[in-house]
């Protein structure tokens, strides 16, 4: 099995996103790690080139600002991210700069993409969330806060991101069939 992680990054020094522990935190499971590093001012392609993560693979990219508005901007970056991951992999694993996988969940994440690796029906990994607000001792947990998210993907499916790169949707728009 092979397993692509993908990310997007931009002014994460100044946004202080924990992008070394997120993109660390999926790279046991993943062959190779592509980030789209954006046009930052603040190091962010320097300190995410100085991780130690044998596998990651940097592409340049520019942000098109015009496409701010409903967070259009961060689906477009991120659909460059995966274009970039090796087609030839089974899953693409996607993570945002403020998440992390328990390292207790790696195994079972590792046996879910197994178990499901050949059965074209699942399209995507959905992950249930906990949400930390403001620090770890409190939890969002209302309705308000997203209760599971699509996080590893079916290569080669014509999927993409989806409005503000918070999931994934087929090209026309279509929900995937998920696991």
């Amino acid at each position: 099995m092979k397993v692509s992680g993908f990310a997007i990054a931009r002014n994460v020094i100044k946004a202080d996103y924990p992008i070394g522990e997120s993109l660390k935190s999926i790279a046991p499971l993943c062959d190779e790690i592509v980030v789209a590093v954006g046009n930052s001012d603040d190091g962010t392609r320097e300190y995410i080139a100085g991780l130690e993560i044998p596998q990651l693979k940097i592409i340049d990219t520019v942000w098109d600002d015009n496409l701010r508005e409903g967070g259009r901007v961060l689906a477009d970056e991120t659909n460059k991210a995966l274009a970039a991951t090796d087609p030839n992999s089974d899953w693409c694993f996607y993570i945002q700069a403020d998440e992390c996988i328990h390292e207790k969940d790696l195994e079972k994440i590792k046996e879910t993409m197994e178990k499901y690796r050949t059965d074209k029906r699942v399209e995507a990994l959905l992950f249930d969330y906990t949400h930390f607000y403001g620090t770890y001792d409190y939890v969002g947990d209302s309705r308000r806060w997203y209760q599971n998210e699509i996080r590893i993907i079916r290569q080669g499916l014509q999927i993409k991101s989806w409005k503000d790169a918070q999931g994934f949707r087929t090209n026309d728009d279509k929900k995937l069939r998920v696991k």
